[in-house]
């Protein structure tokens, strides 16, 4: 049964009413935006850590 939009509920109910049927899709803040204070050497993962320490010196960095 298809529901049809009420046009004068507002958007932030219709998200609070979606919400609690199919939970947080998508969050407000993604973990990209996250700590933008930290330092890029920072959030390298220890996999991206060891491949630059892997790298020879005669390649330079």
């Amino acid at each position: 049964m298809a529901e049809t939009r009420d046009p004068d509920e507002p958007e932030w109910k219709r998200k609070r009413r979606l919400a609690a049927i199919f939970g947080d899709v998508e969050p407000s803040v993604t973990s990209d935006e996250k700590d933008d204070a930290r330092p890029e050497a920072a959030r390298e993962s220890a996999s991206e850590k060891w491949l630059k320490e892997q790298v020879p010196p005669h390649h330079g960095q």
